[in-house]
């Protein structure tokens, strides 16, 4: 165990990525972090991020909450999925913030989604509430790039959910809408609002918005991963 350490500077390719993300796989949440030196927290309520610091912490991870990919370098961002003793992700995966102004000549290909998801790491972790934090397992890592099918279905979903926006329909916008992708208020607390464009065209105050990849998407592209890998 105690030759495992996390690393100290960002990862120089993917192979020595996912090669650091496959040592982790197997150990607790709990054993992660005494090894790293941090108290793992009784639960997520105050500490919702605190999987995924760790996380980054043990890979090297340089971005932090800036706009560019956890690993900038190397162009490819993390994504901790909490899932199911089937393999099943328990909730929505937080892509970006979405712009509610200034989206003139914005495209699929120039959008901060598509940067997000050109590359990920996805790590799942047991995130049943019934096991308590310090002994949830870290599972096998996954990196993926979108098929040509699945950037399709995340392009008609962005490119409706950004005409809405554009058009001041963003109060009208439900976590229903879209296959794939999702819209959904993210702030701490109903008093953050941003500016948003109105029906008429106005300038409006509304909270701000984040894409979320819905359970159904994760859920296809985990299941034909550890499928193809236990074939």
């Amino acid at each position: 165990m105690s030759e495992l350490h996390p690393l100290l500077s960002p990862p120089e390719s993917e192979a020595q990525l996912l090669s650091q993300a496959r040592q982790l796989s197997g150990y607790t949440l709990g054993e992660l972090a005494a090894m790293a030196g941090l108290v793992t927290p009784k639960d997520l309520k105050r500490d919702k991020g605190w999987i995924g610091v760790l996380l980054e912490i043990w890979l090297g991870a340089s971005a932090g909450s800036k706009p560019e990919q956890d690993f900038a370098a190397l162009g490819v961002e993390l994504k901790t999925i909490p899932v199911d003793n089937l393999g099943r992700p328990l909730e929505t995966t937080f892509v970006c913030v979405a712009p509610l102004t200034g989206n003139t000549g914005v495209t699929w290909e120039t959008s901060h989604v598509r940067h997000k998801l050109k590359r990920v790491l996805w790590i799942p972790v047991e995130g049943e509430r019934s096991i308590p934090l310090a002994e949830r397992r870290v599972g096998s890592p996954l990196l993926w790039s979108p098929s040509e099918e699945e950037d399709q279905q995340l392009r008609l979903d962005w490119e409706e959910l950004m005409d809405m926006i554009v058009l001041g329909h963003v109060e009208r916008i439900t976590a229903r809408h879209g296959e794939v992708l999702q819209l959904r208020p993210k702030a701490a607390n109903a008093r953050a609002l941003t500016e948003a464009i109105g029906a008429h065209g106005e300038p409006i105050l509304t909270l701000p918005r984040g894409f979320y990849l819905k359970k159904n998407f994760t859920h296809a592209l985990l299941e034909r991963h550890f499928l193809f890998q236990a074939q």
